[in-house]
């Protein structure tokens, strides 16, 4: 078991299985130069679509949280598979980027993307630390309350 299978293990986190692309001729992700780039990942489990709806509305900050996490799973789940099962050649999360499906009254846009970075740190460690951004957005993909992709750098 490489590391961060084991680490993963430790953690009790199960990644879902890296669902396929929603639209024609898109990469879930793709490898160029020393850097992995995972398409935005909804909070799915499996092929099912979870928190549907908006925040600050259906969903409170700490479920939003819950969903960005989900989301990150499958981040990593696509970047799982586009490197042939092996995380550790991921050397350092470098980015994350956050969107959030959510009302003109909710304000905490940043707070609810820390469910992706926080998992990143958890299953990274420093390496994990990365920039982010984090957007609120009026409409989302299939009305999911948060998408998360990110950009990781490789071993050479």
């Amino acid at each position: 078991m490489n590391k961060i299978d084991a680490r993963l293990s430790e953690l009790g986190i199960e990644l879902p299985s890296p669902p396929p692309p929603r639209a024609a001729r898109i990469l879930m992700a793709k490898i160029a130069g020393d850097f992995l780039f995972v398409s935005g990942q909804l909070p799915s489990w499996n092929g099912e679509l979870r928190y549907i709806g908006k925040v600050g509305k259906e969903f409170d900050l700490a479920q939003t949280q819950a969903a960005g996490r989900l989301s990150a799973l499958n981040v990593l789940a696509q970047a799982r598979a586009a490197l042939n099962g092996d995380l550790d050649r991921i050397t350092e999360v470098v980015g994350l980027r956050g969107y959030v499906n959510t009302t003109p009254e909710f304000f905490e846009i940043a707070q609810a993307v820390n469910g992706a970075s926080d998992l990143m740190v958890e299953v990274f460690g420093t390496a994990g630390a990365h920039t982010r951004t984090a957007l609120g957005v009026a409409m989302m993909p299939y009305n999911a309350v948060i998408e998360i992709d990110a950009q990781f750098l490789l071993k050479k």
